[in-house]
Protein backbone atom coordinates (compact mmCIF):
# COMPACT_ATOMS: atom_id res chain seq x y z
CA UNK A 1 0.00 0.00 0.00
CA UNK A 2 1.13 3.28 -0.71
CA UNK A 3 1.56 6.08 1.56
CA UNK A 4 0.44 9.21 0.42
CA UNK A 5 -0.40 12.69 2.10
CA UNK A 6 -3.76 14.02 3.05
CA UNK A 7 -5.66 16.18 4.90
CA UNK A 8 -7.74 14.79 7.15
CA UNK A 9 -11.58 14.70 7.30
CA UNK A 10 -13.76 14.16 10.13
CA UNK A 11 -13.00 14.07 13.95
CA UNK A 12 -9.06 13.83 13.38
CA UNK A 13 -9.16 17.11 12.00
CA UNK A 14 -8.76 20.89 14.20
CA UNK A 15 -8.83 23.69 11.37
CA UNK A 16 -8.03 22.13 7.90
CA UNK A 17 -7.07 18.86 8.80
CA UNK A 18 -2.55 19.46 8.32
CA UNK A 19 -0.92 18.82 10.63
CA UNK A 20 -3.39 15.33 11.00
CA UNK A 21 -2.14 14.32 7.60
CA UNK A 22 1.41 14.89 8.35
CA UNK A 23 0.97 12.83 11.35
CA UNK A 24 -0.66 9.86 9.72
CA UNK A 25 2.04 10.32 7.06
CA UNK A 26 4.65 9.97 9.30
CA UNK A 27 2.98 7.31 12.03
CA UNK A 28 2.76 9.47 14.66
CA UNK A 29 0.10 11.29 17.10
CA UNK A 30 -1.43 14.33 15.29
CA UNK A 31 -0.83 16.14 18.83
CA UNK A 32 2.98 15.75 18.58
CA UNK A 33 2.83 17.18 15.05
CA UNK A 34 0.51 20.21 16.50
CA UNK A 35 2.61 20.67 19.42
CA UNK A 36 5.79 20.79 17.15
CA UNK A 37 4.13 23.13 14.36
CA UNK A 38 3.07 25.86 17.24
CA UNK A 39 6.86 25.65 18.62
CA UNK A 40 8.10 26.17 15.15
CA UNK A 41 5.80 29.37 14.76
CA UNK A 42 6.34 30.74 17.78
CA UNK A 43 10.45 30.54 16.91
CA UNK A 44 9.55 30.76 12.83
CA UNK A 45 8.14 34.36 13.07
CA UNK A 46 5.50 33.65 10.73
CA UNK A 47 6.88 31.01 8.01
CA UNK A 48 5.45 28.31 9.20
CA UNK A 49 2.27 30.36 8.80
CA UNK A 50 2.92 30.64 5.11
CA UNK A 51 3.72 26.30 4.81
CA UNK A 52 0.48 25.62 6.90
CA UNK A 53 -1.68 28.29 4.55
CA UNK A 54 0.10 26.67 1.01
CA UNK A 55 0.06 23.32 2.50
CA UNK A 56 -3.99 23.64 3.10
CA UNK A 57 -4.23 24.51 -0.91
CA UNK A 58 -1.60 21.50 -2.49
CA UNK A 59 -3.01 18.93 -0.07
CA UNK A 60 -6.00 16.67 -1.05
CA UNK A 61 -9.00 16.00 1.42
CA UNK A 62 -8.88 12.12 2.42
CA UNK A 63 -12.38 11.60 0.39
CA UNK A 64 -10.95 13.36 -3.09
CA UNK A 65 -7.92 10.62 -3.11
CA UNK A 66 -8.64 7.74 -4.92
Amino acid sequence: MEKKLRRTIGSEKMFFGVCGGVAKYLGVDATLIRMLWAIFTIFGIGTPIIIYIVMVFIMPKESQVQ
